[in-house]
């Protein structure tokens, strides 16, 4: 079979696969045991040939496989992936450009330039920004902080990238109560430890209290990281971000945005008002496989000090080919050597929607949230515990073993899948909308799979 023949039939199976969605389970069938027993056994001698490895590998996945692609799927904040930029990913793969240097993928180099301004503008980050693509909001907001760290101990003359952490002036970061748990992540990596940040209070929706952090900066001297989000995992909330900046501009403080979802509420001329203050802090994460709905693998770290992020990134070998007349190397800006090309898949994605195009897929997100909420809330025992400010919505049934029982029942009819969570120190359930495919039938099938959930008692 030749190449072109294998592509042809694995477009076949893909295109099988995403016809598929409406009529199948969203959460698949098979258990991890029978997953072990179809795709496991000892590898075999010889060469198999590739149709067959491709066919086989179909068949004994796809019953595995989350329907995650589907207008149904709505858990943790995960989208899907617009048509063009799936396409773009296939082209990605089949080209296999290194993306690390210029030399490496001179289109690759050049689209994550243009596409990095075209998000910067979207997003409502000053122009002057840096930028780069990582793997997710992780290490985004690793690349972040890394240039944080830079910053703020080089205002007090130490080297960190030369001298390490040991000996030097003591970083105090700040973090809202309900924070997500990759900034704490971050911290570790970063050597900050996640255990010496201070905790601030949040109020009912997960919001910074403003009280609680300028008290909590009035006690700490030295270089000091805020850490605000926009876009509260659960809630969808967003911290006060003028007056937060307001804070960090007099205490002399990096502002640090975790907007992985949030952020592209900026895209939307009816939402933006959320994000006000947003162009002014010092460095951003989001993901742009969540609201953006391109292939997984494509995080965003922006920093508003472009120095700071290279010198807290780049590195020299004397073997490495660097085109001097390129204005950037993305080796210098991420914390990768090798990578993929994730440029190709948000330029793709940002060629077909335009700017109008994302601003409604965002809207439209978030209205089907509020449709969501409004229905739940006619349900006997459903209480909406926050505020439909975004694509979140965050509900309860009574006590902890009724909303467990809903939430079962509907994961178990297929009907539609969405996450349980803990809020208040209490079982709830959380819809994330994120994905394009998601239409007013999908709203519709799912909320009737909860009406029979709660009607079964």
């Amino acid at each position: 079979m030749s190449e072109r023949e294998l592509l042809q039939r694995t477009a076949e199976l893909a295109a099988d696969f995403l016809e598929s969605l409406d009529a199948h389970p969203v959460w698949p069938p098979a258990t991890v045991e029978q997953l072990r027993a179809s795709l496991g056994g000892p590898l075999q001698a010889e060469p198999v040939d590739p149709r067959t490895v491709i066919d086989e590998l179909a068949r004994a996945a796809e019953p595995g496989v989350v329907g995650i692609p589907s207008g149904r799927y709505f858990g943790f904040v995960i989208g899907g992936a617009v048509p063009a930029s799936l396409a773009a990913d296939w082209l990605t793969s089949v080209w296999d450009q290194n993306a690390g240097l210029v030399v490496g993928g001179p289109s690759a180099a050049v689209v994550e330039e243009v596409a990095g301004e075209w998000l910067k503008e979207l997003l409502g980050i000053p122009p002057s920004a840096s930028f780069s693509f990582v793997t997710g909001c992780q290490m985004a907001h690793v690349t972040a902080l890394a240039a944080a760290r830079h910053a703020v101990l080089e205002r007090v003359g130490w080297d960190v990238e030369r001298n390490g952490l040991a000996g030097g002036p003591a970083i105090h970061v700040l973090l809202g109560g309900k924070r997500h748990v990759t900034i704490d992540r971050a911290l570790r990596l970063l050597g900050l430890g996640s255990e010496a940040a201070i905790r601030v209070d949040a109020d009912d929706q997960g919001r910074i209290r403003l009280d609680a952090l300028a008290e909590a900066l009035r006690a700490v001297e030295g270089p000091a990281i805020v850490c605000a989000q926009v876009g509260e995992v659960n809630t969808g909330a967003v911290d006060p971000l003028p007056q937060i900046a307001d804070l960090c501009a007099e205490a002399d403080a990096w502002l640090h945005l975790d907007g992985a979802f949030g952020l592209w509420a900026s895209a939307s001329p009816a939402l933006r008002p959320l994000a006000a203050g947003v162009e002014r802090a010092d460095s951003w994460a989001t993901d742009a496989h969540k609201w953006l709905n391109v292939p997984y693998d494509c995080g965003l770290a922006f920093v508003a000090h472009p120095d700071a992020h290279r010198a807290a990134m780049r590195l020299v070998a004397e073997y490495l080919v660097v085109d001097e007349k390129a204005t950037r190397d993305a080796m210098d800006w991420t914390p990768e050597f090798s990578r993929r090309a994730r440029g190709f898949a948000v330029y793709a994605a940002l060629r077909s929607l335009g700017r109008s195009g994302v601003a409604e897929l965002v809207d439209r997100c978030c209205r089907h949230a509020r449709t969501f909420a409004e229905e739940l809330a006619r349900l006997p025992g459903c209480e909406i515990l926050n505020e439909i400010v975004l694509n979140q919505v965050l509900f309860r049934f009574g006590d902890d073993a009724t909303t467990s029982a809903v939430l079962a029942a509907v994961q178990g009819s297929g009907e539609a899948w969405m996450s349980g969570t803990t809020w208040d120190g209490g079982a709830a359930i959380r819809i994330s909308v994120s994905n394009w495919r998601t239409s007013d039938e999908d709203v519709a099938r799912a909320l009737a799979a909860f009406r029979r959930a709660v009607a079964a008692g």
